[in-house]
């Protein structure tokens, strides 16, 4: 019996392995799950959970989960994702052997291969991150660092994404920090393929951020601002209202009755990112959102999105996306919908 019975959709592997955590193979079943043409309803993707030997997968909590497919889902895969497991916390060789290494050697070439937390380090085994940007948990990005100094780890971001180049043989390769970026790491897979609109959708329906950019730190030093303490979330909810527009650094501190200084300090603890890092991210949400929702020229979008200029707007969305914005339009523009502009 093949592994997924819908071939033509998008096929997602989840690799478990022993001592796996099961938050983590729950969230790409339920992410990559949820994602549906947002007018038509139609799954986009189909997911399996396969094994190194189909049967029981111990996980670090106190159950097992059947596991019906074995290896050879694998090479039927688009996407492949290895979450990970308590091994990983073992002493590391620094080679992938015996039925891991058989394992990976299925995986078809141009295959997108992902990691959530340390199963990074099975890819670097595998060799698939020499040479590249990476990361892991920040308590295991040392040691991933020690074993693999080939690998480029990145310790103070969410995830990466490296691409294979100029070599049409290779896929996309992916790594994210701890359990929450998973859900980052699948949301921004699920953007790449098919656009805001439906990883926005996906987002909504699980209750989680849209999107928190794979740049941003892992580690925030106060995720939830002390309630006696002045945030900065009325600027960022202001500067939201007003993207259209020039924003300075100090109108932003002012907006909070802050100095600049003090201002920039509080944001990054709040928000991992610094607040010109953050607003430019915001315009880039805010320019995909147009282009995939109205008919508005680019010029305009740009000005909305507070580009100020087409050929600015197409600089910035070419640097963070790697395309113009026509052909972002292009890919993932949905059909006209009443009332939209146009």
């Amino acid at each position: 019996m093949a592994a997924f019975p819908h071939p033509s959709r998008h096929r997602v592997a989840v690799l478990a392995r022993h001592g796996l955590l099961p938050i983590e193979v729950g969230i790409v079943h339920q992410l990559f799950g949820q994602a549906a043409r947002v007018r038509g309803g139609e799954p986009l993707y189909t997911v399996v959970t396969c094994a190194l030997v189909p049967g029981e997968v111990r996980t670090s909590a106190d159950f097992a989960i059947a596991v019906a497919h074995g290896p050879d889902a694998l090479a039927e895969a688009d996407t492949v994702i290895v979450p990970s497991a308590q091994v990983d916390y073992e002493p590391q060789t620094g080679r992938l052997d015996g039925p891991l290494a058989e394992a990976f050697a299925r995986i078809r070439p141009g295959t997108r291969i992902a990691s959530i937390c340390t199963g990074a380090f099975v890819l670097a085994a595998a060799g698939l991150l020499d040479g590249r940007r990476a990361t892991t948990h920040w308590r295991s990005c040392e040691h991933l660092q020690e074993i693999h100094p080939a690998v480029k780890v990145d310790p103070d971001v969410l995830y990466t994404e490296d691409d294979a180049g100029d070599d049409t043989d290779g896929g996309s390769v992916l790594t994210s920090a701890g359990v929450a970026s998973g859900i980052d790491l699948c949301l921004h897979m699920i953007r790449r393929d098919h656009g805001s609109a439906v990883a926005n959708e996906v987002a909504r329906s699980t209750v989680v951020a849209p999107h928190r950019e794979g740049g941003q730190a892992q580690f925030i030093q106060r995720p939830v601002p002390e309630p006696r303490l002045s945030s900065t979330g009325a600027a960022r909810a202001w500067a939201l209202e007003h993207l259209d527009r020039p924003l300075t650094l100090r109108e932003l501190a002012a907006r909070e009755s802050m100095s600049v200084r003090t201002f920039s300090r509080r944001f990054r603890e709040e928000a991992g990112m610094t607040p010109m890092q953050w607003l430019a991210q915001q315009r880039i949400e805010r320019a995909r959102q147009l282009l995939e929702e109205t008919d508005l020229p680019v010029d305009r979008v740009a000005a909305d999105a507070g580009f100020g200029t087409g050929a600015s707007l197409r600089q910035h969305l070419q640097a963070a996306l790697g395309v113009s914005p026509s052909a972002y339009r292009g890919t993932f523009r949905g059909p006209a919908a009443p009332g939209r502009p146009g």
